[in-house]
């Protein structure tokens, strides 16, 4: 039996948004249920976030160190960032977080896996690429700052984020659902098989 997510959308009754952020919001929607009851679901409201799984020409994945306060860990990641402009491409929000995070460019652009992050209470929506055929990338590093300033980078095997990742020591979501992914694709059809770079994403509608 084949799967697969599909649209729908239950009638909102009220809206309100009680938090207003730098980069994301809070709303409280009335949803109307089935049974005609009406309930109260609040959710952080995000433009979306793009990750970039970069592999080099010795199959090791390009990871970063970095301070997450919520959680109160430094966690090893995948470089990412937020859809910073409404309709902003992904692909090319990628390719700038690969060069601002790592100073590398990618030849080799594939849509590894797309993801909501937390649907209960969140509406954030990822896209994964596979980044291929990487090199050092042109002009000065990017200037980082705050929790940027101080990560580490490192390559490191997909054996062993597979291996971190199953034995609970490794727990960032985009890096997790990258390494299995790409663990997966491997095993499967290959990676030639993988969505080209630009194909559609109805969860963030971008312009071409």
């Amino acid at each position: 039996m084949r799967i697969q997510d599909t649209p729908e959308e239950w009638p909102v009754t009220a809206t309100a948004t009680p938090f207003t952020g730098n980069k994301t919001s809070v709303r409280t929607d009335e949803v109307e249920m089935p049974d005609g009851s009406r309930v109260k679901r609040d959710y952080q409201v995000h433009p979306g976030s793009v990750a970039v799984l970069a592999l080099d020409q010795d199959d090791r994945v390009i990871v970063l160190r970095q301070y997450r306060h919520p959680v109160r860990q430094r966690l090893w990641e995948i470089p990412a960032g937020l859809l910073d402009i409404p309709g902003e491409n992904p692909l090319a929000a990628a390719q700038r977080e690969l060069y601002e995070e790592a100073h590398v460019k990618a030849e080799d652009w594939r849509i590894l896996i797309d993801v909501y992050t937390s649907p209960g209470g969140c509406d954030e929506a990822v896209r994964i690429f596979l980044a291929r055929e990487i090199s050092v990338a042109d002009g000065e590093r990017f200037e980082v700052s705050e929790e940027e300033a101080d990560m580490e980078l490192a390559r490191v095997s997909l054996d062993e984020l597979v291996r971190g990742a199953l034995a609970g020591e490794l727990h960032n979501n985009c890096l997790v659902t990258g390494a299995l992914a790409l663990r997966a694709a491997l095993s499967g059809d290959g990676l030639d098989a993988l969505r080209p770079a630009d194909a559609s994403w109805p969860a963030r509608p971008f312009d071409a």
